[in-house]
Order: structure tokens, then sequence, then C-alpha cells
């Protein structure tokens, strides 16, 4: 599914209420731009059998108790099955990109997502930091919310 095609999928998923469609399309620009930097069109991320994505913890050993809350989005399916621990019950969901991207607004424990591009590797990976995605929607609800002819008066005032 190309890109255009995500978008409008998320579109024609989001909830009817009066607002949340023409967000997305207001940050449909934001998200392309995102997925633009990416090399694959969909990344398998770890879920748990709850159905949550599964988060690693990454502890910076020249700062103690410095952490960050990552997922990781693998190329292929077999690179998301290795990196699944002995014993974990988590399973490789496909996802296209800009869902993945969305959802990291979502998730307010995340501070990033590693997509990693290389199939057969997890030396190297992007990070796309949530501070990023936010920003750069912000950037874009504020156009909106500017523009004349948006009906910004429905936009909830913390959307980004």
């Amino acid at each position: 599914m190309d890109l255009d095609r995500q978008i409008q999928t998320l579109i024609e998923k989001a909830p009817r209420d009066g607002s949340t469609p023409q967000i997305l399309e207001a940050i449909a620009p934001a998200l392309q731009l995102l997925a633009e930097q990416l090399k694959h069109l969909e990344y398998f991320i770890l879920q748990t059998p709850q159905g949550s994505w599964a988060v690693t913890v990454l502890s910076n050993l020249k700062l103690p108790g410095s952490e960050k809350n990552v997922i990781y989005a693998f190329p292929t399916f077999k690179d998301a099955s290795r990196a699944t621990p002995a014993g974990d019950r988590a399973v490789p969901v496909p996802l296209p990109v800009t869902h993945i991207l969305f959802q990291i607004l979502a998730l307010e424990t995340i501070d990033s997502i590693v997509f990693f591009e290389t199939p057969g590797s997890v030396e190297t990976g992007t990070e796309v930091s949530r501070e990023q995605v936010q920003k750069l929607i912000g950037f874009y609800l504020q156009q909106y919310r500017s523009h004349p002819n948006s009906n910004s008066s429905n936009l909830p005032p913390d959307i980004a």
C-alpha cells in the first residue's frame, strides 16, 4: 500500500467525531514527510498477547539513570521473529509506516521508534523521536488552525 493510500486509510478509519478526519488531513503532509525518509512502506512491530506494542528500555551507560523507552520496527517478519526473546509470546505484526508514525502520538510513554532499514541487520536503524513527530505535526496543525477556511474551532486545544 503506497503512502497516499495509507493516509487515506487512516482518514477513513478515523472516528467521525467532527474533527479527527479533518485533523488527519491537516497532518497528512507531516506523516508523509517522515515516512518518505524511511525505506519501507510497512514494518513489523512486536505485539504482546494483550495487543500492546513491545517496549524496550534503553539505558545510557555514560549517563547512569538515563533511560528511554523505544519500540523497534523491523523490515521483515523474519527480522522481527529473530528479535523476540526466547519464551516471549510477542508476535510480529505488519503495519503501514504512516500508521506507526501516527500511533507514536498516542503512546505517551514512548520516546522513540527505531526503524531498522536493512533486512537481516539490526546493527543500525533510523530513530524517529516522539518529540520530532509532535513538532512536525504541530507545525501543520498551526497552519491548519490559521487557515481562514479551516474549521479549527472543532480542534481540541491539546491535540499536539
